[in-house]
């Protein structure tokens, strides 16, 4: 296990693999765990580094004031105490969130961007998800791992989530094994709700795709359709029968493509 102190806390992360490094970044209540499908096929091509976020997995979860600003200066101290100059970066929902941001605040730092089930976030992604978050809320009160089970179940289509039991087992595992404290989970929504890019993701450069899953309920394709239109030159693949876990519900698709994309030099 590999620990690294940036911002006055210690920060868990793994590497895997050789060469020009990518960077994983996972969303709200997700360790790195969760790129299991991800870490093998990417790290056959490059440098490959999974961390968990501040308030989930095994880093530290401070009871005080997250912001998505500060998770990515979380990214940044990382990467400079690794040495790494410049990494591609891929981040999912909250993660795609921290990966705009480094993106737009250290632009030397990030090489091709990859954001996945993500948007601009702001006034109008709570507006829109407000009836799904009252839900999640109406959970607080079970048992942890019927929580983890009904969120995975709001993030997935009913189809995957009824025909793939033993990768849902696998998946609430891994989320148990480090439970979030709640207070933690509240830190990382607070973060996730105050980050609006809608008047500043046209100031991201690198060359980017973005991925979405036509039936996501906790990340509308309206929304990510919008990111796309304001980064420049994005290029967007929509997945029809996929909702939010993506990188779970379509990880054969979602590894080509990554792959395919950080190849390319278009």
């Amino acid at each position: 296990m590999s620990y690294m102190k940036v911002n006055d806390i210690q920060i868990y992360y793994e590497e895997h693999g050789t060469g020009h490094p990518v960077l994983l970044i996972q969303g709200l209540g997700y360790p790195s765990k969760m790129w299991f499908f991800q870490i093998p096929d990417l790290a056959k091509h490059y440098r490959t580094i999974v961390f968990d976020n501040r308030g989930v997995g095994q880093s530290d979860k401070p009871d005080e004031e997250y912001s998505v600003g500060l998770m990515a200066s979380d990214v940044a101290g990382l990467l400079r105490a690794l040495g790494i100059k410049k990494t591609h970066v891929v981040g999912v929902s909250l993660g795609g969130y921290i990966a705009q941001e480094l993106a737009m605040s250290k632009p030397d730092l990030v090489d091709r961007l990859v954001l996945m089930a993500t948007s601009c976030g702001g006034p109008r992604y709570l507006e829109m998800t407000k009836e799904l978050w009252e839900e999640v809320a109406s959970l607080a009160s079970l048992p942890p791992e019927e929580i983890v089970r009904r969120g995975m179940a709001l993030a997935t289509t009913e189809t995957f989530y009824k025909e793939n039991p033993q990768l849902i087992d696998r998946c609430v595992s891994i989320r148990l094994e480090n439970p979030q404290p709640l207070y933690a989970f509240s830190r990382q929504f607070a973060a996730g709700s105050s980050f609006d890019s809608t008047q500043r993701a046209h100031l991201v450069t690198q060359p980017t795709l973005i991925m979405a899953g036509a039936q996501d309920r906790v990340m509308p394709l309206t929304l990510t359709e919008e990111l796309a239109q304001k980064i420049p030159g994005a290029r967007l693949v929509v997945y029809p029968d996929a909702a939010h876990l993506l990188f779970l519900e379509k990880a054969k698709e979602v590894n080509r493509g990554i792959l395919d994309f950080l190849s390319s030099r278009v």
